[in-house]
Parts: structure tokens; C-alpha cells; sequence
């Protein structure tokens, strides 16, 4: 039997350092959103653990900060 969502996600927490990244940087969302392709509200979405970028948004957010999507999100058990 598969694992829901639920279940994953209560095994697991998604570890987050955009805003450090883009903060180093000296970013403001708005200008890592233009240069990614994505909204503002988006970035700061993501910033806020309120949404997991989709992996083609995760590695233009990577190429914009000049880093792995590794760097960026990774699991933490």
C-alpha cells in the first residue's frame, strides 16, 4: 500500500533557505521573481513554507541565486 501524502509529510520537514540565499544576495523578491519566472506572491509563499516549488521552479530559483536546489530545500527527517 502506497503512503499518502499525510504520512510523508509527517515523516518528514522541508528545510527552506530561499530568503537566506536571496537576502545574501541583495534581492528583493520581487527581482529573484522576475529573474525565475514566477510571482512575487509566489516567492514569498515559498519563503513562508506555504508552498513547495515545483522542481523546474526550484532549479530557476537555483540558477538565479547561483546555487544547487540542494542548497536551497532538502528533507529533514
Amino acid at each position: 500500500m502506497k503512503n499518502s501524502k499525510t504520512e510523508i509529510e509527517l515523516r518528514y520537514r522541508f528545510s527552506n533557505h530561499l530568503k537566506s540565499f536571496r537576502t545574501q544576495r541583495n534581492l528583493s523578491q520581487g527581482q529573484l521573481a522576475t529573474r525565475s519566472g514566477v510571482t512575487r506572491q509566489a516567492v514569498s509563499a515559498i519563503e513562508s513554507n506555504l508552498y513547495l516549488p515545483m522542481t523546474a521552479v526550484a532549479l530557476r530559483l537555483a540558477s538565479v541565486l547561483d546555487c544547487h536546489v540542494e542548497d536551497l530545500f532538502s528533507l529533514v527527517p
